[in-house]
């Protein structure tokens, strides 16, 4: 497998963000193929979108107040958070850990990093749609069949920094299921997928890097992975229940819930 790194202007608000990348595969003298991937920065794609809030417009809540002040937030950055993320579970001192898009993720995506000052950049909107259209023109452009990733980056639990994950997919089985395989002994594999689309995106997330790099796109050659026209997404999720880290999360706000209850009888009794 190769990677290119794609090295663009940079992208303002409204612009073309595959006639960008197009343009700059030619002066880098990259050639798309049958079969290629190209992984795209989740934030060049919000900016294409006009996908960027100013914060001094933005009124916050009280509750985005409340919690500015335990988590050592921006009032107005939380408020903008509350209103992009599914759910809030609680954070740490400066980010929030939230449920966007079906992904455990800080900040439901709102980042300020790259977005230009006084500003935050949100998540794309509709990814996956956005990576299908993207998929159409490349082939409009080119005449090559191709698989197209949308990436953003996010932590690990208990581990430091940042990797990638895919967020937007089309062109490719992003998931590749090993539960009717074997393993080297003959044992048969009972729950083990392979998340191939996000092990693209780390990939790419190591060339794109985190600061000024430049780099919002990965040219990715000879990849093993399935390409397929129409793919099913569902693959990609997994239910809370199932989750290993969501399914502590419900356990978790139960218990604080009872820690609540528990003081609240022990004041009574005193």
């Amino acid at each position: 497998m190769q990677l290119f790194g794609v090295n663009t202007k940079l992208i303002k608000l409204g612009d073309n963000i595959v006639d960008a990348i197009f343009q700059s595969l030619k002066e880098q003298k990259l050639t798309i193929e049958d079969g290629d991937i190209l992984a795209i920065a989740s934030k060049i794609v919000a900016t294409g979108q006009r996908r960027l809030k100013k914060l001094s417009s933005i009124k916050p809540s009280l509750k985005a107040r409340r919690l500015a002040q335990e988590y050592g937030l921006q009032p107005t950055f939380v408020e903008v958070v509350l209103q992009e993320a599914e759910t809030v579970y609680g954070g740490v001192s400066g980010a929030l850990l939230t449920l966007k898009n079906d992904i455990l993720t800080a900040n439901a995506g709102v980042d300020q990093k790259n977005a230009p000052k006084g500003y935050v950049a949100l998540l794309p909107k509709n990814p996956h749609k956005t990576a299908e259209k993207m998929r159409k023109q490349f082939f409009e452009k080119t005449g090559r069949r191709v698989g197209v990733l949308i990436i953003d980056s996010r932590v690990t639990p208990l581990r430091m920094g940042t990797t990638g994950i895919t967020i937007g997919v089309a062109g490719l089985e992003p998931v590749r299921d090993n539960r009717t395989e074997k393993d080297l002994y003959g044992k048969s594999i009972s729950i083990t997928r392979h998340a191939l689309a996000d092990d693209l995106a780390g990939a790419a997330h190591l060339i794109m890097g985190e600061s000024n790099q430049q780099t919002p796109a990965v040219l990715v050659k000879n990849a093993p992975v399935k390409f397929k026209e129409k793919i099913d997404l569902s693959t990609m999720v997994i239910s809370k229940e199932e989750c290993l880290f969501a399914s502590h999360l419900k356990q978790g706000e139960r218990f604080r819930r009872l820690q609540v209850i528990e003081s609240w009888r022990t004041r009574k009794t005193r």
